[in-house]
């Protein structure tokens, strides 16, 4: 066997071995803390639901010693046997047995909630009450699934001997809840059809589900009791699906007191008093938290083993590091060293780093070759004016390796004279030898200047400096001498002919595009008017037979203006007359073409919903139709310009009007709906269609305060006048402007007023 197979089996053997021990141990841990958990967690949990259990039927035992206690009352007897008539009532015996019967319940929960009927009188006394009527007690308190009459048949008319009614819905003046109802006639020994009286006790659900909470606050689990027959006597935690299908699953044993199903550990005891079920389920993963702890530290302890036995290993892998003098070999061969191969694994390790460094070298030198294609697209896009930010333009410069020596400068267009309109492959091939020849001539100047192709005889070059100062005191004189220079170089030892334009200066590298736009401009000039010196924007003054006006800046004024934005508008409208009338000497028809161009475009934007509808559009209409294209510039020039403030200011006007509806709709909005808890402005900005973040910025600008400031004052307004009215305590005034917690009410109230609203109500009073 190969060397590097011993060394290997000798890294892997003692791997093992320091990892073996620790890792066993720590599993028979984790496996000896799940048992022990698991045991521990559910002794306690059979003895907490054996507590709740015996509380439970404690508290109904209690239940059926009270109407013991009535079925012996004196009271109740006479009435029970007295005859009634229908004019006449025993109506002070009745209001003693009321008075007799609030006197109960005060001991046990379960009581809360109970009447007595009386079959002769057709009465239902309750703790505080007489119903005459037995249907208005039934108007108040009535199960769901039943109606009068089968309330009435069903239980007032029935016998009934210490029966339990299991769970069912209930309506409690109006609040939906589920009950369990104790039934007893009078008296004890009543036989079926022949009680003269019935006392029934209404257990709401969640009295019976409260003793069983030390089970679901602790684990987190849920709770089932049912009677003998079945019938659910009191659920939390789970719905009563999860019951039946708890119960059809054959894999689920009745009888067992715990077992594991799904994912819950079900505890199951029984009643020896009254046959009731008593089921509890706790979350294995509850269950199991300690285990976890034991788990996590055993992983961490493990993990601290196998970095010990990485060293270990390590280190015994070094006494037989032999072999990887081979790949050392490898590196030295790739430098020049000669070193001979063994015919191994590390041969299949030689080749393939020798053919990853040759791959690497090669891609170093493609990434080389392209760099300058990379430079040249970065140029390209720069003076189109592609990129939206000076960031944008910095980080696109690094990426491309492409610096410009200064963010103040010139952009300048050198064009190759005498090839126009020659388009053949000899005279294109001799135009790239001459751009070729010229980008070395610029380079050869000394300092690096960017370039860049923009057609087969045109090239595109920038000057940058420092700062605006250099730009502009040595900058043209230093560019001059320059181009100057390379002109009559080409000229003498290639007889290349070439002329040169500049735009103005570029203050930052943002406006290297209206440069380059200006040096197009000034080239045109030079070559209209036949110039073979230098031409720089500034000093052309073109007799052009066309006016300044291309679609883009058309386009460009027509959106400022629909948004509002005069100042650019004024911009980019003064530049427009700039060009014509610095920069170029229009013909009369020119500038009445001109004039005329710039109307059709301010009618073409009254031609917006915004406009037609607003009350200046005849005035606005006729101001521009009576321009006249004989006036001067300047006048024209303060026409539109009044035109131009006066749309912008009708658009400002229309967004403030429709701020003012959104604040003013948000405004009814609170108003309607102060005293809802959930107000949120998640909830505004649904109800106004907009985003939360511009509502409330919004909102801010209109009001001049925050939102949330303006609902808390809405809410403490509403509380002050609730407070002067004397009518509620102050935690119900709470609860009706908006609070959850009277805490945070009184706190938002002495914020806001300055005062407690206690202190308040009393100086109100005063």
């Amino acid at each position: 066997m190969p060397r590097y197979s011993r060394v290997f089996r000798r890294f892997l053997i003692s791997y093992i071995i320091i990892l073996l021990i620790p890792s066993i141990a720590g599993y028979m841990s984790y496996r000896t803390s799940i048992s022990v958990t698991q045991s521990v967690s559910i002794e306690n949990s059979v003895t907490q639901l054996q507590k709740s259990k015996e509380i439970l039927e404690r508290r109904m035992a209690e239940v059926e010693g009270f109407t013991r206690q009535l079925a012996i009352n004196q009271d109740l007897s006479v009435l029970m046997n007295e005859k009634s008539s229908d004019d006449k009532s025993n109506v002070y015996g009745i209001w003693k047995m009321m008075r007799d019967v609030l006197t109960f319940g005060q001991t046990n929960d379960f009581l809360e909630h109970y009447f007595v009927y009386l079959k002769n009188y057709n009465v239902v006394l309750t703790p505080g009450s007489a119903y005459f009527r037995p249907e208005h007690y039934y108007d108040s308190y009535k199960y769901r699934d039943l109606s009068f009459t089968e309330w009435k048949s069903n239980i007032l008319e029935m016998t009934h001997r210490s029966e339990t009614m299991p769970l069912t819905p209930f309506v409690n003046k109006d609040t939906q809840t589920s009950v369990v109802t104790y039934m007893q006639s009078l008296p004890l020994d009543s036989f079926n059809g022949s009680s003269p009286a019935i006392v029934v006790v209404i257990i709401d659900q969640k009295k019976i589900t409260t003793l069983l909470s030390g089970i679901t606050d602790r684990y987190g689990g849920w709770t089932h009791i049912t009677d003998a027959q079945g019938h659910t006597i009191g659920l939390q935690g789970i719905d009563e699906q999860y019951v039946e299908k708890l119960s059809s699953d054959s894999r689920f044993d009745n009888e067992k007191v715990s077992q594991f199903y799904e994912d819950d550990l079900v505890i199951t005891i029984r009643s020896k008093t009254n046959d009731w079920v008593y089921r509890a389920g706790i979350p294995r993963h509850t269950l199991l938290e300690n285990a976890n702890k034991i788990k996590y530290i055993t992983w961490s302890v493990t993990g601290i083993a196998l970095l010990i036995g990485l060293l270990v290993g390590l280190l015994l892998s070094y006494r037989n590091s032999a072999p990887i003098n081979r790949l050392v070999g490898v590196m030295k061969e790739q430098f020049g060293q000669d070193g001979n191969a063994g015919r191994n694994e590390y041969d299949f390790l030689h080749g393939n780093i020798s053919e990853m460094l040759t791959n690497n070298k090669r891609l170093e030198s493609e990434l080389h070759r392209q760099l300058p294609l990379v430079r040249d697209a970065f140029l390209k896009r720069l003076i189109a004016g592609e990129f939206q930010s000076r960031d944008e333009i910095i980080a696109a410069a690094v990426q491309s390796n492409s610096g410009l020596n200064g963010n103040t400068g010139y952009v300048g267009i050198l064009q190759i004279n005498g090839y126009s309109g020659m388009d053949n492959v000899d005279i294109l091939n001799e135009l790239n030898v001459a751009r070729l020849i010229l980008k070395q001539a610029l380079l050869a100047t000394g300092s690096p200047i960017p370039m860049t192709d923009i057609s087969s005889d045109k090239i595109v070059f920038l000057f940058a400096f420092e700062d605006r100062m250099t730009a502009n005191e040595i900058g043209r004189e230093e560019i001059t001498k320059t181009l100057t220079h390379l002109s009559g170089l080409v000229f003498s030892e290639y007889r290349i002919s070439v002329t040169a334009a500049l735009g103005d200066l570029f203050t930052s590298e943002t406006e290297i595009s209206y440069s380059f736009e200006q040096a197009k401009q000034a080239m045109e000039y030079a070559l209209h008017s036949n110039k073979k010196d230098i031409s720089w924007f500034d000093e052309t003054r073109m007799d052009s037979s066309t006016y300044y006006y291309p679609l883009d800046i058309e386009l460009r004024m027509i959106s400022t203006i629909r948004a509002g934005e005069i100042e650019e508008a004024k911009r980019i409208f003064q530049s427009i007359i700039s060009q014509n009338t610095e920069h170029r000497e229009l013909s009369v028809e020119m500038k009445h073409q001109l004039v005329r161009e710039l109307k059709g475009t301010f009618l073409k934007l009254l031609d917006q919903k915004a406009f037609l509808e607003s009350d200046l559009f005849e005035s606005v209409k006729n101001q521009i139709i009576d321009i006249q294209e004989t006036s001067s510039i300047e006048s024209i020039h303060e026409e539109m310009t009044g035109i131009m403030e006066a749309l912008c200011g009708l658009i400002i006007s229309k967004k403030n009007e429709g701020h003012t509806r959104i604040v003013e709709q948000i405004k009814q909005y609170i108003k309607e709906t102060y005293s809802n808890s959930e107000l949120t402005l998640y909830r505004v900005a649904e109800q106004v269609e907009r985003p939360e973040k511009y509502i409330s910025q919004l909102f801010k600008e209109v009001t001049g305060m925050n939102l949330s400031d303006y609902l808390e004052k809405v809410r403490m307004d509403h509380a002050a006048l609730l407070l002067r009215d004397n009518e509620f305590t102050v935690d119900e005034i709470a609860s009706r402007v908006g609070y959850n917690s009277s805490h945070s009410f009184r706190r938002a109230f002495k914020r806001v007023i300055g005062i407690s609203p206690s202190v308040y109500r009393l100086s109100a009073q005063e």
